[in-house]
């Protein structure tokens, strides 16, 4: 049977993401995965590629080696053809899975759901394990020379652990998904130290505070016979060469990414060899400077625009606002020292599963207005709501027009002046519903 291309829409919408509706729609394990991939020809195989994991950072390492990778040449002379599946999207799923910085085709997309929509319903296939399949069918197809893997959720059950990269990465460790992932730190560690393989290096972007965390990463990279390398020990041997690695002026902005480029650098050193890294060095220094540029990524502290100053991020967890929070302190700071009477505005909107209770430390009070909003989908937690749990821990705000997003912030642009700022976030959501309304 010829599927329309409403039909294959139509598909893909009705299968259930964790993105939009949450833990209904998490499928932890691989062996679903292993059966689809099996039935398909063993893409996965059929490609090199390097495993990123991690709680806050992933989406932007991820990127940045991709983009990278992409300066370099193949033994043939010509540029390398660079996979790169990541997730959540923000306004298009097809921002999963590209290739050097270009979406998969939708020509592609319906072939693919075409000819395995019977084998996905009949496996009970998860909307990540689709995209998944989708994302290793099109590499292999397409031939990359290498596909830079990220997880969806821990590591040890994503759908994606069943590659066998040249190198893992994993980004850090905060609590985040603990309904899924465990409610301690070294808990979670196991989760993600589950991309670990046998004989395959693994690159630990931040340790953390918690000595814990170390110790798992230790005793699974031991049990693997796994060479683990510590980011932040491994930049402090090779100092003089990263300092003039992590000069360079990203287009990638927030604070996060200073953390992030040490996890980048160990992972591009040891994946390529010391004399390939070297000589490559100002290609690979090109590819990172340039990494939201040549792969599309948005939402990391982007600024949207001047006057008012505007500024998305999608970080959404504690881990993540405790980097914002400090950049956004600076920020605000600065505007002001232009005018003191300048106000913040935050529009902000979080999702149900949340731990609100830990985000609100690192939010700010002090000449700041709230102005609470509906996170998208199934997961949101309803603008009143949040705006009740807020004032009970000594926040004011408002709920404008329903908590719609794009009314809020055109309401937002209204009554505030060149000198103010307006920061939005608190979920990838939210900051989706923002590229939107100024046609990003």
């Amino acid at each position: 049977m010829n599927y329309s291309i409403k039909e294959v829409q139509d598909f893909l919408d009705k299968i259930p993401s964790f993105q939009k509706h949450g833990k209904v729609a998490y499928k932890p394990g691989v062996e679903s995965m292993a059966e689809i991939d099996a039935l398909m020809g063993y893409p996965s195989k059929e490609f090199k590629s390097v495993h990123v994991a991690g709680t806050n950072g992933k989406g932007s390492t991820s990127h940045m080696i991709a983009s990278a990778l992409m300066q370099l040449k193949n033994p043939e002379g010509t540029t390398l053809k660079v996979g790169l599946y990541t997730s959540p999207h923000l306004l298009d799923f097809r921002e999963r899975v590209k290739i050097n910085g270009e979406k998969v085709p939708l020509d592609f997309v319906y072939d693919f759901i075409y000819r395995y929509k019977d084998t996905f319903e009949n496996i009970g296939a998860s909307y990540f394990e689709i995209t998944t399949a989708l994302a290793f069918e099109y590499f292999a197809k397409s031939k990359v020379d290498i596909a830079v893997i990220e997880c969806g959720l821990g590591g040890r059950l994503d759908s994606t652990n069943i590659i066998s990269p040249l190198i893992s990465v994993i980004t850090n460790i905060g609590k985040d998904h603990c309904e899924h992932l465990g409610y301690n730190l070294d808990e979670i560690a196991r989760e993600k130290a589950g991309i670990i393989k046998c004989g395959i290096p693994v690159v630990v972007g931040e340790k953390g505070e918690d000595p814990k965390v170390s110790e798992v990463f230790d005793k699974v990279a031991s049990d693997k016979e796994s060479r683990i390398l510590y980011a932040e020990n491994f930049t402090q041997e090779n100092s003089t060469l990263y300092s003039k690695f992590s000069s360079v002026q990203l287009d990638l902005k927030g604070d996060c990414q200073e953390k992030n480029l040490k996890g980048v650098f160990t992972a591009l050193y040891s994946l390529l060899g010391k004399e390939k890294f070297l000589e490559n060095f100002n290609r690979i220094v090109e590819g990172i400077s340039c990494a939201a540029k040549n792969t599309g990524l948005m939402g990391r502290w982007q600024q949207l625009q001047q006057y008012p100053l505007v500024v998305c991020d999608t970080g959404h967890n504690a881990h993540g606002f405790k980097i914002i929070h400090q950049q956004l302190d600076r920020t605000f700071k600065k505007c002001r020292e232009i005018d003191a009477t300048s106000k913040l505005y935050m529009i902000f909107g979080v999702v149900a599963d949340k731990d609100l209770s830990s985000i609100i430390n690192y939010l700010p009070k002090e000449n700041t207005c709230y102005l609470y909003v509906n996170a998208k989908g199934d997961r949101a937690l309803k603008a009143e709501l949040l705006q009740q749990k807020m004032a009970e821990n000594g926040f004011d705000g408002i709920v404008y027009s329903g908590g719609e997003i794009d009314k809020t912030l055109e309401h937002v642009l209204e009554i505030s002046s060149d000198k103010d700022m307006i920061f939005i976030g608190g979920s990838t959501f939210v900051v989706a519903e923002a590229l939107k309304f100024y046609k990003f």
